[in-house]
């Protein structure tokens, strides 16, 4: 008589199973990508005319080639550089010729003021790297946050970041950041 096999309870294989399952799908951490964190201009009312077109000395043109090469004004640039020559565009201490004009504004807590019609305009070749598209992004960033922090100073007493959500609204009136990307296009490079 043939030798009889041990018989083997399957089920119980099946909830041990479900139960890995589950533990790693607890315990695992998944890493989120971070992004860069931009808020998009609001909607422009429709009955508001858009007639005014900027003037060439109002735009701070940054271009990024395919090789990585930053082009601030038609000069090549270290992205070292990048964030006091923005600085220097959006504010005009000396109120130049060749940099941005001014508008008078009502603003709260600061009454009329005179505040830079600046834009940056920010254009990227297709074979641009991620990261120096990102560090262009945070010299720019950085521009405009230092200055916000350099007028908060000197009028509030307190970095912008520490300053309740009406005066960071009005330092924001003075310094707004006006930044254009363009859609990606192939500058090429030398």
């Amino acid at each position: 008589m043939p030798k009889k096999l041990p018989e083997y309870n399957a089920a119980s294989l099946a909830d041990i199973a479900f139960m890995l399952l589950i533990f790693f799908l607890v315990t695992t951490t998944m890493d989120t990508d971070l992004g860069i964190s931009t808020m998009l201009p609001p909607p422009v009312p429709e009955d508001q005319e858009n007639d005014d077109k900027i003037k060439e000395r109002n735009i701070f043109v940054v271009l990024i080639n395919k090789n990585d090469q930053l082009l601030v004004e038609g000069k090549l640039m270290h992205i070292r550089n990048l964030k006091e020559e923005a600085k220097e565009f959006i504010e005009n201490p000396a109120r130049d010729e060749n940099l941005p004009e001014f508008k008078e504004k009502e603003v709260d807590f600061f009454g009329l003021v005179e505040v830079s019609k600046q834009v940056i305009s920010l254009q990227n070749d297709r074979g641009t790297s991620y990261g120096l598209y990102v560090q262009v992004q945070n010299e720019l960033a950085m521009a405009y946050n230092e200055l916000r922090d350099e007028l908060s100073l000197r009028k509030f007493g307190k970095k912008y970041d520490d300053l309740d959500k009406a005066h960071k609204s009005a330092v924001k009136k003075i310094f707004p950041k006006s930044i254009s990307e363009a859609e990606p296009k192939n500058y090429g490079g030398n």
